[in-house]
């Protein structure tokens, strides 16, 4: 008798769709710091270069600790309304907060107002990724069969690279083709209003995504619940520190790799800026080459090994990988590669990682408040910190958060094709 095997076929336009609003949502961050140092005295006063970085990054970490709250509002909104509905508001918030950004008058022009309204803009983006990331996570693991949720979990961080390579690609080409002075007057303005655009292509993808059957059967029960918040510490205390544990080395990676490194190597490393967008490239192209290999093998051989491997070797890597922060395209290229290699064993999976913790009722707030939380915590302050303490510290505190991350891993469950609940 013929053996015949399962196939399954992937819904390609579903899955770019959902995750395509998740790709605007990054690509704006990642200008913002990709930026900053262009823009920073243009926003805030030119006396002192270095307290206007300084303001600059404490602006973006500010609208991380409103990451939790739109965490949670939009979390619990999408539980009761739909995740479809809910991905539909996070989307338009942050592409309007960009395009506020590309518009911005100059502190010379409109002095303080000028960072006041910079302020408000990246509050509202907060509020929006705050949501996006625990609603399109939600989604993209409801939708997903069992047997594939890591497969379908891949295209989230494939658009969310693909969106970061799009933004070192277009600092990479305006670093190129202007001088420095046309960067500082108006270059840095060209990426914020390029985002405005890709959310409006965004919108479009998603308007006709339809709501997870997952959601539908569980919209009542989400309804009925009282105090969601604590129920999620009172009947899933474990979940939530998991949760905890995983995200804090991961979005110490995501900020050490795709933010702070820009800035802390042009700045305080004094590498050439078009080696550092070039060889963020190269590290992001490969970080989206590896997303749905690693899921393949998620689904194949389980989620558990992959990421002890990952928490392990950052634990052992980062600080050796930091000397090579320096001038000098190869050595770069070695930093990003390998660090953004290593970082694609968790973020291949991370949605179906999230999603799988948590029941539907919760799914959205359970995500939204305690990953935003953490990565307010923990990502936020990235550039700051590397900026105010220097690179050696900066990569031990590394070190030590992947050390943690290990511990917790080790108290996961295996989940690799479990149905959700």
């Amino acid at each position: 008798m013929a053996v015949t095997s399962e196939t399954h076929r992937l819904p390609v336009r579903k899955l770019v769709a959902a995750s395509a609003g998740n790709a605007v949502e990054w690509y704006d961050w990642g200008i913002y710091t990709a930026f900053s140092i262009y823009f920073a005295t243009q926003i805030f006063p030119k006396g002192n270069e270095a307290a206007a970085l300084l303001s600059t990054f404490a602006t973006f970490a500010l609208a991380f600790f409103f990451r939790p709250l739109g965490g949670y509002l939009l979390g619990r909104f999408a539980d009761v309304k739909g995740r479809r509905t809910a991905m539909l508001l996070t989307i338009a918030l942050m592409s309007g907060g960009s395009v506020v950004i590309g518009v911005l008058p100059t502190f010379d022009q409109v002095g303080w107002l000028s960072p006041a309204l910079l302020v408000l803009a990246r509050i509202a983006q907060g509020m929006a990724l705050g949501g996006e990331v625990s609603n399109a996570s939600a989604y993209l693991g409801e939708i997903a069969k069992p047997s594939h949720r890591g497969r379908y979990s891949s295209f989230f961080y494939i658009s969310t690279g693909a969106a970061v390579l799009i933004a070192s690609l277009l600092g990479f080409f305006l670093s190129r083709n202007l001088d420095k002075a046309a960067m500082a007057s108006y270059g840095w303005r060209v990426p914020f209003l390029v985002g405005g655009v890709l959310g409006l292509i965004g919108l479009w993808l998603r308007r006709a995504l339809p709501e997870t059957e997952q959601f539908e059967e569980n919209k009542a029960k989400a309804e009925k619940l009282r105090n969601p918040l604590m129920l999620t510490l009172k009947e899933h205390p474990k979940a939530v520190g998991q949760l905890i544990g995983v995200t804090l080395l991961s979005t110490l990676c995501f900020y050490t790799f795709f933010s702070a490194l820009t800035p802390f190597a042009v700045k305080t490393k004094s590498a050439n800026d078009i080696d550092v967008f070039l060889a963020l490239s190269i590290g992001t192209v490969v970080f989206i080459a590896l997303q749905y290999p690693m899921g393949w093998m998620a689904d194949r051989y389980g989620r558990k090994p992959q990421i002890l491997v990952w928490s392990a070797a950052m634990a052992v890597l980062v600080v050796p990988l930091s000397t090579l922060v320096r001038p000098g395209l190869a050595n770069l290229v070695v930093v990003f590669v390998v660090g953004l290699g290593l970082y694609t064993a968790l973020t291949s999976i991370a949605p179906a990682l999230m999603s799988e913790l948590f029941p539907t009722e919760l799914r959205g707030l359970g995500i939204g408040a305690w990953y935003n939380l953490t990565v307010a915590l923990f990502g936020g302050t990235a550039p700051l910190v590397i900026q105010a303490v220097g690179g050696t510290v900066f990569f031990w505190y590394v070190a030590v958060g992947a050390v943690i991350s290990f511990l917790v891993i080790l108290t996961l469950p295996e989940t690799k094709g479990v149905e959700l609940t």
